[in-house]
């Protein structure tokens, strides 16, 4: 009976959303609207996905969101695998500059700059190869991963045949590991998912903007737009009707890849983040 409880504690407000989008938002803001959608309307929707920059948002997204994963990826694995080998001398030194960075970091101007020098400004790959390339805390989880589910005597058992470091982590190392992989991957991709702020400072051509932005200003425009036709008469109304069905469209149209994703890695997610926390 707990359980069901705290399901429904935490189910309500999704469910909330998704029947407030399709609703009057008369209705909706004197609180009419509990179980079931009233004034029934897809309008919200339909000026959502009418914006042709909705596509172009969702491609770029997609693009960040899967290359820049894939990159953190390709850096995050390797160094905690690296750190977490005892005989590997300087490992304790080398986590200190990176747990440095955790508390302590240039701040806004300097990384403009240093994206500036870099010749990453306004590109596509300023959403990819960014300060973010490396989480830190991602790292920790990964090098605590590798260094008590990996056994050293896998390792000279391995070497005993003739086997590297470099190929014992991708052939032994990488199998043994989808459950950290997935956690720190989801991690990833749901930062460059709801990555709001690089777009926001790093990037002026809107046809490179990722989907938040976008998403962001069709918000805005019906705000103004219901704020200004207020005194309108009929077209007040009718902007007001209309105006919480956009916002709530647009964070279904947001976050519903995510939620579609997460079932699928749902059992390597609990396994990792259990592993990393308790052997931590």
């Amino acid at each position: 009976m707990t359980c069901i409880l705290i399901f429904l504690i935490i189910a309500y407000p999704l469910y909330f959303v998704v029947i407030a989008s399709v609703s009057d938002s008369t209705l909706v803001s004197t609180g009419q609207v509990l179980l079931f959608p009233k004034g029934f309307s897809l309008f919200g929707y339909q000026e959502i996905f009418q914006d042709s920059r909705i596509w172009t948002g969702y491609r770029n997204t997609m693009i960040y969101a899967f290359g820049g994963t894939f990159v953190n990826l390709l850096f995050t694995l390797p160094a905690a695998y690296v750190l977490s080998r005892y005989e590997f001398r300087a490992r304790r030194l080398l986590m200190f500059f990176f747990i440095f960075t955790m508390f302590f970091n240039g701040g806004l101007i300097p990384t403009y700059l240093l994206m500036k020098d870099l010749n990453l400004i306004n590109t596509m790959w300023v959403f990819i190869l960014n300060p973010a390339t490396v989480n830190v805390f991602n790292l920790i989880i990964t090098r605590t991963f590798f260094e008590h589910t990996i056994p050293r005597e896998m390792y000279e058992a391995a070497s005993i045949d003739g086997c590297n470091h470099f190929r014992f982590f991708m052939k032994i190392v990488m199998p043994l590991s989808k459950a950290v992989i997935s956690v720190i991957g989801l991690y990833y991709l749901v930062f460059h998912w709801n990555n709001f702020f690089t777009g926001l400072i790093y990037v002026r051509d809107y046809s490179l903007q990722p989907l938040q932005i976008v998403l962001r200003d069709i918000l805005i425009s019906n705000q103004v737009f219901a704020e200004g036709a207020g005194s309108g008469g009929a077209a007040g109304g009718y902007a007001q009707r209309y105006a919480d069905q956009i916002k709530y469209g647009v964070i279904i149209v947001s976050t519903l890849p995510i939620l579609i994703v997460y079932p699928f890695i749902q059992k390597y997610f609990e396994k990792g983040v259990m592993i990393g926390s308790v052997k931590g």
